[in-house]
C-alpha cells in the first residue's frame, strides 16, 4: 500500500505544480520584477514559460521577456563589462547591487539564447515573435551597451546578437524564406544592413569550410534569399536611418560610409560565389547580377572569374552571363579571349525557345553593332542565323530576319551573301559548315543566304513579307528590333484575327443556335 500512497502524493504534487504554472501571468510578473528587486527570482518563472508547449503561452512569455529586459537595459540594471560565472559571483566579495546586476545579466543571456533557439521553432508565429523581440533587444543593447569600453574611441553595436540572429536564419536544415522576408524590413536600417553583411560573410565562410566545399542546397538557398534582399544605397546622403545612434565618432564609423558598405557588400557576395552552388541558383544570381550586384561593388572586375566560368557552362547559364560580361567589357575594359567564338556557338536551335531569348538577342545585337568587326565574323553570324531560321517559329523569324538585314547594312561587304554570281558548271552544294565551332573555318563568306529565299514561301504571310525585303535594296537606316524581341505567337494570332475582314458569302450565316437563314427551322418545326 505504501507505494500506491507515494504515487498519489506525487500525482497531487504534479497537478499542483501544473495548476501553479497555469496561473502564471508573465506580464504581471514582469511588472512586479520591474517594480521591486525583491521579486527578482520570479524571472525564472517567466523564462520557464518560454519552454511551454502551447504557442500562445510562448508568444506571451516572449513579449514579457522583451519588455522586462528592455526596461532593465534602459535603467542600466544589467551588469556592464566582462561577466563572471554565477558560482564566482556568489563566492566573491560583491555588494548587493553588483550581485543583482550580474544575476539579471545572466538571466538576460539565458533569455537571448532561448529566443535564438525559438528562431527554429516549428511554429512560424513563435519564430516571428522571437525575431521581433531579438531585434528590439538589439536596439536597446546598442543604445545602452553592455561592454565596458571607451565609447569615445569605439562604437556601440550588438554585433554578437546580430551574428546569432543571422546564424539561425541561415539554417542548413529548414527553408527560412518567410522568416528572412520578415527580417528584410530591418535591413532598411543602415547599421543593421552593414553588420548583417559582415555576419553573412563570416557565417558562409565557417559553414562552407565544414562542408568541405560541397553543395548545401537548403543553406545556400537561405543565404541567397537574404543577400539578394539587400538593397544598397546609391548615395552617401541616403545613409540616415540608423538603429543605434552613435554619440561620438559617428562620421568615422564604417557603417556611416558608402565606400565601406560597398566593400562589405562585395566581400559578402564574393565569399558566397566562390563556393560550388546548385545549378538552378546560377540562373537566379545571373538574372540580378548586372542590375543589383555589379553596380554596388567597389571593384566589379573581381567578378570576372565567376562570369567567365558561367559563360563557359553553356546553355541558358551562358546566355544570362552575357549581361554581366557586357558591363565588364564595355565599362571596365575586360579582355575576354575568343568571346565572339563562344557567342557564335551559343546560336543553337534551342535559343529560340529559352525564357531569356529577348535578353540574349538584345545583347547579341549590341555586341555585333561595331562596324570594325571582321567581315568573315559578321558573315558567319548572318549565315548561322539564316540556317537556324529554317526551323524557327514565326514570332522569332519576325525578329531574326531584320537582325540579319542589320548585319548586312553595317557591313556592305557581306552583300555578297545576297548577290553571289554563279556559273553553270558550279556545284550547288553549300560550302558553309554548320557544325564548325570556329567562325573563321565555317566558310560563310563562300556561301549565300539561300535560306531567306526559302522563307519567302513560308506559310505565315508576315514572315513571307519580311523575307521578300531581301529582293530589294536594303534601306540605309537600320530597323529597330527592340520592339520585335518580346513578340509572342499569341500576339501574332490576335493580330491576324483583328485583321480579318468581312467578305461576301453565298449564304446567310447563322447568328444564333437553331436559327438559320430564311427561318427554315420555324417553317418545319414547332418548339412549343
Amino acid at each position: 500500500m505504501a507505494p500506491a500512497k507515494k504515487r498519489n502524493v506525487c500525482s497531487k504534487t504534479t497537478s499542483a505544480n501544473a495548476a501553479k504554472k497555469a496561473k502564471i501571468d508573465p506580464s504581471l510578473q514582469v511588472q512586479q520584477i520591474i517594480e521591486s528587486r525583491k521579486n527578482a527570482n520570479d524571472v525564472f518563472d517567466v523564462l520557464e514559460c518560454l519552454q511551454s508547449e502551447k504557442e500562445k503561452e510562448v508568444i506571451s512569455a516572449i513579449n514579457a521577456c522583451c519588455n522586462l529586459f528592455v526596461a532593465l537595459l534602459e535603467r542600466k540594471d544589467l551588469f556592464i563589462g566582462k561577466l563572471i560565472d554565477e558560482e564566482a559571483m556568489l563566492t566573491g566579495e560583491h555588494n548587493a547591487q553588483d550581485k543583482y546586476s550580474m544575476f539579471m545579466r545572466h538571466r538576460y543571456n539565458d533569455c537571448v539564447e532561448t529566443l535564438l533557439q525559438h528562431l527554429v521553432h516549428k511554429s512560424y508565429g513563435v519564430k516571428e515573435c522571437a525575431l521581433v523581440a531579438l531585434m528590439k533587444l538589439a536596439a536597446a543593447e546598442g543604445q545602452y551597451p553592455l561592454e565596458d569600453l571607451d565609447w569615445s574611441e569605439h562604437v556601440s553595436f550588438p554585433r554578437t546578437l546580430i551574428l546569432g540572429v543571422v546564424g539561425r536564419l541561415l539554417s542548413k536544415a529548414e527553408d527560412n524564406t518567410m522568416l528572412i522576408s520578415r527580417f528584410t524590413e530591418y535591413l532598411e536600417m543602415v547599421d543593421v544592413r552593414f553588420y548583417v553583411m559582415s555576419s553573412v560573410r563570416e557565417n558562409v565562410g565557417s559553414v562552407m569550410v565544414k562542408s568541405k566545399g560541397e553543395v548545401v542546397p537548403v543553406y545556400q538557398n537561405n543565404v541567397f534569399t537574404l543577400v539578394s534582399s539587400i538593397i544598397m544605397p546609391s548615395q552617401e546622403s541616403e545613409l540616415t536611418n540608423f538603429m543605434v545612434k552613435q554619440k561620438d565618432k559617428h562620421s568615422e564609423w564604417k557603417a556611416a560610409k558608402l565606400n565601406e558598405h560597398k566593400r562589405s557588400f562585395e566581400r559578402m557576395w564574393l565569399g558566397f560565389l566562390k563556393n560550388k552552388l546548385p545549378s538552378n541558383m546560377y540562373k537566379k544570381i545571373l538574372v540580378i547580377l548586372h542590375d543589383s550586384i555589379l553596380p554596388n561593388m567597389s571593384n566589379p572586375t573581381l567578378m570576372i572569374d565567376f562570369l567567365t566560368a558561367a559563360y563557359d557552362v553553356g546553355g541558358a547559364i551562358s546566355l544570362l552571363a552575357l549581361n554581366g560580361l557586357f558591363i565588364l567589357i564595355h565599362h571596365h575594359n575586360l579582355d575576354y579571349p575568343d568571346f565572339y567564338k563562344k557567342l557564335y556557338n551559343l546560336l543553337e536551335p534551342s535559343v529560340f525557345h529559352v525564357k531569356y531569348r529577348a535578353r540574349f538577342f538584345h545583347l547579341a545585337n549590341l555586341f555585333l553593332s561595331s562596324t570594325h568587326l571582321p567581315v568573315y565574323l559578321v558573315a558567319a553570324f548572318a549565315k548561322r542565323l539564316a540556317r537556324l531560321a529554317l526551323t524557327a517559329p514565326p514570332e522569332c523569324l519576325l525578329m531574326v530576319l531584320p537582325f540579319i538585314y542589320n548585319l548586312i547594312r553595317r557591313h556592305p561587304s557581306c552583300r555578297v551573301l545576297v548577290h553571289r554570281p554563279t556559273t553553270a558548271d558550279e556545284s550547288c552544294e553549300d560550302p558553309y559548315l554548320m557544325d564548325e565551332e570556329d567562325p573563321i573555318l565555317s566558310h560563310a563568306l563562300e556561301s549565300s543566304l539561300w535560306e531567306i529565299k526559302t522563307l519567302q514561301s513560308h506559310y505565315h504571310p508576315d514572315v513571307t513579307r519580311v523575307a521578300l525585303k531581301i529582293n530589294k535594296p536594303l534601306s540605309v537606316p537600320e530597323e529597330d528590333i527592340d520592339q520585335l524581341l518580346e513578340i509572342t505567337n499569341f500576339e501574332l494570332m490576335e493580330r491576324d484575327l483583328k485583321a480579318t475582314k468581312n467578305v461576301p458569302l453565298e449564304f446567310e450565316p447563322a447568328k444564333k443556335l437553331l436559327q438559320g437563314g430564311g427561318g427554315i427551322l420555324g417553317q418545319h418545326f414547332c418548339l412549343e
